[in-house]
């Protein structure tokens, strides 16, 4: 009976070496293409690979950054609200406010204390800032007028600004080099009437803290504090005090930190916002 010789099986056994060998080098080839096509076009998320070495984050790292603002009192509430707005269209930044009587501040400001812009309740303060190189190119941006307020139910009787020469009422006003010192010192020339004052303050919020406390009959004060205060207090609408007008100047630092971002905030209280905020709580154009 005839059999068949089986073929060698060395040729089928060298065969398959070689298929996986070409399955191999086509699996490398495919991974290859594959590999540049996701760097050229990028993920299916449509975000890019990350370079050699980078570290991936979900969102990029906001710059912390701080506005230093020093402004005259009477400005607190208008500029805290403006500050506000302003930290939530700028991320990272924070607005450091900083109130005072304006002479004090511009005294930190000649003696190199830091601050990125300057809110003056009056020019001559400023002048000393900008002239000691501080500060340059102030713009006015508001105006203020004083008023007379009295503690809630008026216990001393005060109807007119000459009442507030009697010997028998506490009268207290701002200190001399703070703006509402000068102008009232002003409404007193110009009414011929010397105010009984038992104290004078270095702020005008400090004035009107005395009055609503009840510690003094009257004082002497903003249109803008008066108005802010509330029934805490009762406004004498006397004309004398209308003939003096404060000027509120501002301006950049020399020293800002961010040129920019300073001028945006100056651009913010020159502009129809800052201007509509400022209106509404009782300051003058200017």
């Amino acid at each position: 009976m005839n059999r068949t010789t089986p073929a060698p099986r060395t040729a089928r056994s060298s065969a398959a070496p070689r298929r996986r060998a070409t399955r191999r080098a086509l699996a490398v080839a495919t991974t290859a293409l594959l590999t540049a096509a996701l760097a050229a076009c990028g993920t299916s998320s449509g975000s890019e690979a990350p370079a050699a070495g980078a570290t991936s984050s979900p969102d990029a790292a906001v710059e912390e950054q701080t506005l230093t603002v020093l402004a005259a009192a009477s400005l607190r509430d208008v500029f805290a609200e403006l500050a506000e707005g302003f930290e939530t269209e700028h991320d990272g930044v924070t607005v450091a406010l900083s109130f005072a009587g304006s002479a004090d501040l511009a005294d930190q400001l000649l003696a190199g204390s830091p601050g990125d812009v300057f809110a003056s309740a009056d020019t001559k303060n400023m002048d000393r800032v900008v002239e000691g190189g501080d500060a340059a190119d102030p713009v006015v941006f508001a105006t203020n007028t004083l008023t007379v307020v009295v503690p809630a139910g008026n216990p001393g009787g005060v109807t007119s600004f000459a009442d507030l020469s009697r010997e028998d009422l506490k009268v207290v006003v701002c200190a001399a080099e703070v703006p509402c010192g000068s102008a009232t010192a002003k409404v007193e020339a110009a009414a011929g009437t010397a105010v009984h004052r038992v104290s004078e303050e270095a702020s005008v919020t400090d004035v009107l803290a005395k009055v609503t406390a009840g510690e003094a009959d009257a004082g002497i004060v903003y249109v803008t504090d008066a108005t802010l205060a509330g029934d805490d207090v009762e406004v004498i609408d006397v004309p004398e005090t209308r003939t003096v007008v404060n000027t509120y100047p501002i301006a950049m630092t020399s020293g800002a930190a961010d040129a920019a971002l300073a001028q945006e905030w100056l651009d913010l209280v020159t502009g129809p916002v800052g201007q509509a905020a400022l209106a509404k709580a009782g300051f003058g154009a200017p």
